[in-house]
């Protein structure tokens, strides 16, 4: 049975990762600040020791990271650095110890956003560090060794996520559509790369704003 580390796995698009993975017969290492075994992303510390004693996983997904929305002009550093810290940073100190416990030909997917190419407006912390995200999976690619592979999903605004924010999210994916791009990426050979949910990639009239 193949073991696959998810983390993020209280979140909307982590919990329908969840349930995918697990139809699909892997062995589920669920993580989260909120769960046991615990990791939060933005402590370097939390992460070494959620990692300590991992070994010969064939995958590792992270789909946790906090963002936030707001005009440029009025971001403030906590907001800016809340996101540096915690979907880039994080995901980036994951690698760094989710290497160690991969097995060959094992595989990292991580999350950014269909930002990176489609921004909204009030979206550019989230932007940045989306797009950040896509340069880091490219660059890490060409180091990787004994079959690793690494790529980034941009997933579009999340159809639950959107209602609960009381927007019209008719134009938006569920969760589970989302999460089967991320099987769909363990299950394949590509590195490097972003991948997008069908009819979602950059440049598709379907990723229009929402309404309120």
């Amino acid at each position: 049975m193949e073991k696959a580390v998810l983390i993020g796995a209280t979140g909307t698009i982590g919990k329908a990762v969840n349930q995918q993975l697990t139809e699909k017969g892997y062995d589920v290492i669920a993580t989260s600040r909120k769960l046991t075994p615990s990791i939060d992303i933005e402590n370097k510390e939390s992460i070494d020791n959620f990692f300590a004693d991992k070994k010969d996983v064939d995958a590792i997904i992270c789909a946790a990271g906090d963002a936030s929305f707001g005009a440029f002009s009025n971001l403030t550093d906590e907001q800016i650095n809340i996101e540096l810290n915690s979907k880039l940073m994080g995901q980036v100190n994951i690698c760094r110890k989710a290497l160690k416990a991969l097995k060959p030909s094992g595989a990292i997917i991580l999350t950014g956003g269909i930002f990176a190419h489609n921004p909204w407006p009030e979206t550019t912390n989230i932007a940045m560090v989306n797009a950040a995200l896509e340069g880091f999976v490219k660059a890490l690619a060409l180091e990787l060794s004994e079959g690793h592979r690494i790529l980034v999903v941009h997933p579009p605004f999340v159809k639950e996520t959107a209602q609960a924010m009381g927007m019209d999210g008719s134009n938006c994916p569920p969760a589970m559509e989302i999460a089967r791009v991320y099987v769909q990426g363990l299950e394949g050979k590509e590195s490097g790369k972003a991948v997008y949910v069908d009819e979602y990639s950059p440049n598709r009239q379907s990723n229009r704003r929402l309404r309120q």
